[in-house]
């Protein structure tokens, strides 16, 4: 696929089939997402692939989540709320999570390292387009949440910057629409404020 019409034409897709992906065509979108650039070459990213039953502890958590916003609910209500979100994790075949191991290092800028893992994220989101798969980005505020670095065993300065979910699309996927790049750009060629 050629590189400008993977960056236009891919799209989140939220509905795949429950086939599973080969281990090779895993392993290919994780070595495109290593090709990002990281300043320092501390390459900060890690990588959790979710398959199978692996999936369930993902689920629970995002349960337990949950649950504390619930308490005014009555209990047949919470029962239904808590199977939805443990379902969740089983939206895809295959879902990686995607952390930040910032480096301790003092001449490294923790922004540049979260940055190169996003970096990172959408080198592996282009890889799965340019393979036919379909793939999205989910985060939010249970991603960040403090029992999810529990779950994935990280430290307090490290982050959880989202889940891909991913499988073969099932739907024919919608053209896409932004901005002009020319709404968001100021040329500056002379001595003036960059406003």
């Amino acid at each position: 696929m050629e590189l400008f019409e993977a960056i236009r034409n891919r799209r989140s897709i939220c509905k795949v089939a429950p086939d599973p992906i080969d281990r090779e065509v895993i392993e290919q979108l994780l070595e495109s997402a290593t090709w990002a650039p990281n300043h320092h070459y501390t390459e900060p990213w890690k990588f959790f692939v979710l398959t199978g039953d692996g999936r369930r502890p993902l689920g629970k958590v995002l349960a337990e989540i949950s649950m504390e916003t619930m308490e005014d609910l009555k209990e047949v209500e919470v029962q239904s709320i808590l199977k939805k979100k443990e379902e969740k994790a089983f939206r895809a075949p295959v879902i990686i999570a995607v952390a930040a191991i910032p480096s301790t290092d003092p001449k490294v800028e923790y922004i540049e390292e979260i940055g190169a893992v996003n970096a990172a994220i959408q080198n592996l989101l282009l890889a799965a387009h340019a393979l036919g798969l379909g793939a999205i980005w989910r985060t939010g505020k249970p991603c960040y949440h403090p029992r999810m670095k529990e779950l994935f065993g990280l430290a307090d300065k490290d982050e959880m910057l989202g889940f891909i979910y991913l499988g073969y699309p099932v739907d024919v996927q919608k053209p896409g629409k932004r901005v002009s790049f020319q709404e968001k750009t100021v040329w500056v060629n002379v001595d003036t404020s960059y406003q």
